[in-house]
């Protein structure tokens, strides 16, 4: 579907929407595609004069239909929606992401590669390159709904979901990401995690350390950014103690059942030994984890203390990766 739009100079704005929305709700004249092309020429309409894919975009999305004879016709979900201009919005970018998560560039576009997520802005990010130039239309349709908008850091070459729609990008984003095809070592971390029950030790861990820092006024930031950044090198951000305004926790979490063993990828090695005192290892013991007291064993700097820790604790290689030699 983007494929086949991506030829179109502009897919609308808001203001667009919203006008030709109006038009068609009034019912007093039947609207056809020609009407709406000579309604919408040579004017300026959310910063905009040229609407040339808004139409097939709107088609495409289920925004608008004909009817048999040939006249436009709003989607009957949408038009209690109506009387807000604003709540309008907000639906048509919830079906926007709704259908165009099933595309197949839509999965180029937000693949789990471009995702990532700023743990000084608390904001999940998006390269600036997940656009190509074909598909300008399609990131300036989303930046004029204001689903993405621009980082912060203007040195920063990234995009940023609005914290409004967070939901909306778990729901249609987040999910197909983590359905669909993963880099390998993104794939091998979901399936270890799966395997592990990861997820779940992960939100206990979240849960404990929202209880641990109750009293920290920055608590809400307690984040699990697993989901957003398989690059990160751990899963959660946190706090040492209620005096840090800093995230000055970085926590990789692995569970286990019985036996303390667990898998540690080299990414998250490379993160324990550059965060050092800041990086933690937090065991947790599925068999116990839902005991009411239980908590998880905290290790503090492990790339010194399990790492390079020959005595306490016992590493073999899993895999090797070869190469030609030079």
């Amino acid at each position: 579907m983007l494929d086949a739009l991506s030829r179109y100079e502009s897919l609308g704005t808001p203001d667009f929407f919203w006008e030709l929305l109006t038009k068609l709700k009034e019912g007093d004249s039947r609207w056809t595609e020609a009407d709406v092309h000579k309604y919408f020429s040579n004017r300026i309409v959310g910063g905009q004069v040229v609407f040339d894919g808004c139409l097939p975009f709107a088609d495409a999305i289920g925004l608008i239909g004909k009817n048999p004879d040939g006249s436009l016709a709003i989607n009957p979900e949408l038009a209690t929606f109506l009387p807000s201009e604003e709540y309008a919005r907000s639906k048509i970018l919830s079906g926007v992401l709704s259908i165009l998560s099933i595309d197949p560039v839509f999965d180029e576009i937000f693949c789990s590669e471009n995702i990532s997520y700023d743990i000084i802005y608390h904001l999940i990010q998006i390269d600036v390159s997940a656009f190509p130039l074909k598909y300008a239309n399609f990131r300036r349709l989303l930046i004029d709904f204001g689903f993405l908008t621009r980082h912060p850091d203007r040195g920063i070459r990234k995009l940023i979901v609005n914290s409004r729609f967070k939901i909306d990008f778990d729901k249609y984003i987040l999910h197909e990401v983590t359905k669909r095809k993963m880099g390998i070592e993104h794939l091998e971390a979901m399936l270890e995690r799966n395997q592990l029950h990861g997820a779940e030790a992960e939100d206990f861990v979240l849960a404990f350390e929202k209880v641990r820092l109750v009293k920290h006024p920055k608590v809400s930031t307690v984040e699990k950014i697993s989901d957003y950044d398989v690059a990160a090198g751990y899963d959660v951000v946190s706090y040492r103690d209620t005096a840090s305004s800093e995230y000055d926790r970085f926590i990789e979490v692995k569970s286990h059942s019985g036996d303390q063993r667990f898998f540690w990828s080299r990414n998250e090695v490379a993160q324990a030994k550059l965060r050092k005192e800041t990086y933690f290892l937090y065991l947790v013991d599925r068999s116990k984890m839902n005991a009411e007291s239980y908590e998880p064993q905290m290790i503090q700097n492990p790339y010194d203390l399990v790492f390079l820790n020959n005595e306490e604790w016992s590493g073999e290689p899993q895999k090797w990766i070869f190469h030609p030699v030079a």
